[in-house]
């Protein structure tokens, strides 16, 4: 017994060939991962798997979010393709956030929400995200230093600029959030964001914005006059 590969697939039927002739934006979804995994498994071909894990995956957006261990327990995913399937997400990431290895300079509420947006979006919990920049606005480090609600309880401010000191930064942009989808500022994130403030200027480091990331949207607190 073999995998179904797109070869044993009619001609006119195969997505590498319609890719060719008419172009990849012809192609579903479903098209597309296939020529990225290639082959499907003995009892299914790669179209019909492809369609069975974007719709697990709960579409495009979903395969972001899914870990190595729960791409396996789809049925007919083993180790090899979990690894092509993480390697497209993260590619995908990267290129949206403009993460090519070059210096990434923030000159607006804007570059800041695009550098972390396609990662923080389909987010499933809250998290607190950390940019550190140097004295031109580049971004020297990322880093989350917090899971879960975002509360003053909970958020402390030597976790938020700890790794700041360690990098040097002068200033920093703290990002969270909503999973609802939308990012209208709760009473309890103006609250961390102002108490952050007043940490940053005893520090010597200042907390230039605090953006709130929703599904595609954001808002910037400095927007907003409140930063």
């Amino acid at each position: 017994m073999y995998s179904l590969k797109i070869m044993d697939l009619p001609e006119n039927e195969r997505p590498r060939e319609r890719l060719l002739k008419y172009g990849p934006e012809v192609l579903s979804n479903s098209e597309l991962l296939a020529i990225i995994l290639r082959t499907g498994t003995k009892k299914e071909n790669i179209i019909s798997l492809s369609g069975r894990i974007l719709k697990k995956a709960g579409g495009i957006n979903g395969l972001f979010n899914l870990t190595a261990e729960e791409f396996m327990k789809i049925d007919g995913i083993g180790r090899s393709k979990a690894c092509q399937l993480l390697a497209v997400a993260e590619m995908s990431k990267r290129f949206h956030s403009y993460k090519s290895g070059n210096e990434y300079k923030i000159c607006s509420p804007k570059d800041a929400a695009n550098y972390v947006m396609q990662e923080m979006r389909h987010l499933k919990q809250e998290i607190l995200r950390v940019i550190m920049l140097n004295t031109k606005n580049v971004i020297i480090k990322v880093k989350d230093v917090s899971l879960g609600s975002i509360n003053s309880s909970i958020v402390h401010p030597r976790e938020v600029f700890c790794e700041a000191i360690k990098n040097n930064s002068v200033s920093i942009i703290i990002c969270h959030n909503h999973p609802s989808g939308n990012p209208k500022p709760s009473g309890e994130d103006i609250n961390v964001t102002n108490r952050l403030i007043e940490c940053g200027k005893i520090i010597g480091i200042q907390l230039i914005d605090h953006i709130i990331i929703g599904d595609g949207i954001y808002i910037s607190l400095k927007e907003k006059g409140i930063v």
